[in-house]
C-alpha cells in the first residue's frame, strides 16, 4: 500500500492532478480553503482535511498547488505543517512563486528537518486530465528521487531536473510563462487582422502551426483564438506571473522591455 499525500490546493490544475494520483492508487489526504472543492474527490476516495496540517503525515509527502508566495508560506508555516512534517518530509511545491520565495520557503524547511522540492508545471488542466503535462524540479537529489514516481503518476509525460539549487525551477517556470504570454498576444494581434480581412482564421492556424511554429503553445492557444474560446485573457495570472518575472529580472539588474509591453497590454494594465 502506498503511503498517504496530502494534496493542498484543489483548484483548476490541482483538482485533476489529484484525481491522477487517487487513479493511480495513491491514498490522498485533501485540503482546499473553499470545502466544497474536494467534493469530487471524496467521492473517489480521497480523506478531507479539515485544516492543511491535517494533510501531512510525519516524514511524509505533501504536496501544494497554491497560487503566490504568501499563500505557500501561510499554509507551510503559520498552520503548523512544517512543525507536523518534521525530518524526512518532503514538500512539493507546485506553486508559480518567485525564485526569492522559493528560497526563502526551503531555508524555514531546512530548519525544521523538512526537505523543500520546487516542482512548478506547465499544462492547462485539460493537459493534466490528458496526463500531458511538464514539470520541472530542483531541490535535494534525494528528495526528488523519492516523488518522482509521485509526479509521474501526476500525469507528467516528462520531469526535466534543474539540479539542486532552488530558484532554479522556478526562474525556468517564470521564463516559460513569459513566452507563453508573449506567444498568446502575438497570435491574438495577428488572427485579428486574418479575422479582420474575412478570412479563415482557423485555416491559418492550421497551416502556420503545421510549418512555422508546430509547437503545442501555438496549437492550442490558435485554435482557441481562432475559435473564439479564449478565457485566459480574463485572468489574473498573466499580470501575476509577468510582475514575478519583471521583479525577478530587476533584482539581476536586466531590463524587459518585452514583459513591460505586454504588461500594459494586458486588460486594466493599460
Amino acid at each position: 500500500m502506498a503511503e498517504t499525500i496530502g494534496f493542498i490546493g484543489l483548484g483548476d490544475l490541482g483538482a485533476p492532478i489529484a484525481a491522477n494520483l487517487l487513479g493511480a492508487g495513491y491514498p490522498l489526504s485533501v485540503y482546499n480553503r473553499t470545502a466544497s472543492k474536494a467534493d469530487a474527490l471524496v467521492s473517489l476516495g480521497a480523506e478531507r482535511a479539515s485544516r492543511p496540517a491535517d494533510t501531512v503525515s510525519p516524514g511524509g509527502i505533501v504536496v501544494t498547488l497554491l497560487w503566490d508566495d504568501a499563500s505557500v508560506e501561510s499554509i507551510a508555516g503559520s498552520d503548523g505543517f512544517l512543525e507536523r512534517l518534521g525530518p524526512g518530509g518532503v514538500h512539493v511545491s507546485m506553486s508559480t512563486i518567485s525564485p526569492d520565495g522559493s528560497k526563502k520557503l526551503a531555508a524555514m524547511h531546512a530548519a525544521r528537518g523538512v526537505h523543500f522540492v520546487e516542482a512548478p508545471i506547465f499544462g492547462r488542466p485539460e493537459a493534466a486530465a490528458a496526463r500531458k503535462l511538464w514539470i520541472a524540479v530542483a531541490g535535494p537529489q534525494a528528495a526528488k528521487d523519492r516523488v518522482k514516481p509521485l509526479l509521474e503518476a501526476m500525469g507528467a509525460q516528462d520531469v526535466f531536473d534543474f539540479g539542486e539549487q532552488i530558484g532554479a525551477a522556478t526562474t525556468v517556470k517564470l521564463v516559460g510563462n513569459f513566452l507563453i504570454i508573449s506567444a498568446a498576444r502575438s497570435l491574438s494581434e495577428g488572427l485579428a487582422l486574418v479575422d479582420k480581412g474575412g478570412f479563415d482564421a482557423g485555416a491559418a492556424v492550421d497551416m502556420l502551426t503545421r510549418t512555422l511554429f508546430p509547437a503545442p503553445i501555438y496549437q492550442t492557444y490558435g485554435r482557441m483564438i481562432a475559435a473564439g474560446t479564449v478565457a485566459a485573457s480574463q485572468s489574473d495570472i498573466p499580470a501575476k506571473d509577468l510582475g514575478l518575472f519583471q521583479e525577478t529580472a530587476r533584482q539581476a539588474a536586466l531590463p524587459t522591455p518585452i514583459a513591460s509591453v505586454l504588461a500594459g497590454l494586458l486588460p486594466g494594465q493599460g
